[in-house]
């Protein structure tokens, strides 16, 4: 079959800066189209976000197009929860067993590195390109200059729409294609970036290869470490309330908030007062739709398919994994660009929603659970058959985390029945004090 060896992406995230790398090593001249200007050289935010955890579905991305050892240059090794309790004391939760952990990588700077590999590898971006519009009878893109005002159009078909998840792309579809289905859902909380500078000694302030969590039952602190010492802070907290953004309306109020609530903190973050009343309250929402694609003219991934809370840190991870699974397809059906659209986004639909789902019950979990003595027994229990019974029983945290061969889908199917399982083991009696005992385990087994 005869094709076209342009492409255009519309989105110089790392969505598309990856997929563009991907590309260009498929054979295809990659015309990127940013509506932003370069952040490289503008010193622009990459966006209101927290900072983001790179995990093994992701690096699976990065290894494929051999850049991989690129990106651990900018990312830190976190190996599990580092849990700090309101009585200043602190408990570490393992992500995994050994060497196995996720990585703090900076959006901003990850985003540099993979526009800066992509131009490596050969493709052009555009910077200061808004798009106006697509055509999806002749699949050509049409860009208006942000600074002159100039009009451009792309060469053609295909066109890739890895423009986040207040995708442009996607709104035309919506207004454009019958029978779009589309869906946004919002958390009650939102979220505020904050820091906790280096130490005195220019060296981190605490743990440096864990992600620090202070949960407070409706509401929680993170904080992931950044490449020059630094903590990045998120604070989870509800929009409106008693105890909320909007309550926290003075100096006074936030900062007697902070120190009853994150006494071990307050003292890390001198620039907490000017953190907090400058930087914006975010939303946190969900974004499904339905279908990603128009005919062999148009493709949506990462974001702008599938948006996601961050409380499983596997958004960017997804949107890689879609840069895998779509090289994949170009591979066996090269050219034709409808098999492989459709092929695509049956196949990745049923995960993104699975791990939309997945992010949304962690949220519960890292803010209230982690702290609950029946929780903690559970995550004891499931470790210990797990480690007795490696082939039976995979920890839903590994099976979405540390298990890239795992579709997302399946991960949330052994996750609902692991918990029916484990519902009826903590009824059993004496359970706290015989968790790793012969009767359990043959329980267990008997259950799966």
């Amino acid at each position: 079959m005869t094709h076209s060896k342009n492409a255009t992406i519309i989105g110089s995230g790392l969505i598309g800066s990856l997929l563009s790398i991907f590309l260009q090593k498929r054979g295809y001249q990659v015309s990127v189209f940013e509506r932003r200007p370069d952040m490289r050289s503008n010193r622009i935010s990459a966006g209101r976000s927290i900072n983001l955890a790179l995990s093994d579905r992701g690096w699976r991305g990065l290894e494929a197009v051999g850049i991989a050892d690129e990106i651990k240059k900018v990312a830190i090794p976190m190996k599990g929860r580092m849990i700090h309790n309101i009585d200043q004391t602190t408990s570490f939760l393992p992500y995994g067993k050994g060497e196995q952990a996720i990585y703090s990588v900076s959006r901003g700077g990850l985003n540099c590195v993979l526009m800066d590999l992509a131009e490596k590898h050969g493709a052009k971006i555009h910077f200061n390109e808004k798009c106006t519009g697509v055509d999806f009878e002749t699949g050509i893109a049409n860009f208006e200059n942000t600074e002159n005002n100039n009009k451009t159009k792309s060469i053609g078909k295909p066109v890739f729409g890895t423009d986040g998840a207040f995708s442009a792309t996607r709104q035309q579809m919506q207004h454009s294609k019958d029978r779009f289905n589309y869906q946004i859902s919002y958390l009650e909380y939102g979220y505020k970036e904050l820091t906790i500078a280096p130490g005195k000694d220019g060296n981190f302030a605490m743990e440096e290869n864990a992600l620090h969590i202070w949960p407070r039952g409706n509401f929680m602190l993170i904080a992931l470490p950044n490449m020059d010492k630094s903590f990045t802070c998120t604070l989870f907290f509800p929009f409106e309330g008693p105890v909320s953004f909007e309550a926290l309306n003075s100096v006074e109020k936030m900062r007697t908030f902070f120190e009853a609530t994150f006494p071990d903190a307050v003292p890390l973050m001198p620039e907490l007062e000017h953190d907090f009343f400058h930087n914006p309250s975010s939303s946190l929402g969900t974004v499904k739709c339905f279908p990603w694609s128009i005919e062999d003219k148009m493709v949506m991934l990462g974001d702008a398919a599938h948006a996601v809370v961050p409380f499983y840190g596997q958004g960017m991870n997804c949107g890689f994994e879609d840069c895998v699974v779509l090289d994949q397809l170009i591979e066996e059906f090269e050219g034709d660009w409808k098999t492989i659209f459709k092929k695509f986004e049956v196949s990745r639909k049923p995960n993104s929603d699975a791990i939309a789902d997945l992010a949304v019950a962690n949220f519960v979990e890292m803010r209230d659970k982690v702290t609950d003595p029946q929780f903690l027994l559970q995550k004891k229990i499931e470790n210990w058959f797990a480690e007795r019974h490696p082939s039976k029983w995979i920890p839903l945290y590994t099976m979405v985390t540390f298990s890239p061969d795992l579709p997302y889908s399946t991960a949330l199917q052994n996750g609902k029945k692991q918990d029916e399982i484990m519902a009826k083991i903590l009824a059993m009696p004496g359970v706290e004090q015989n968790w790793n005992s012969p009767e359990v385990e043959k329980a267990i087994l008997s259950y799966l």
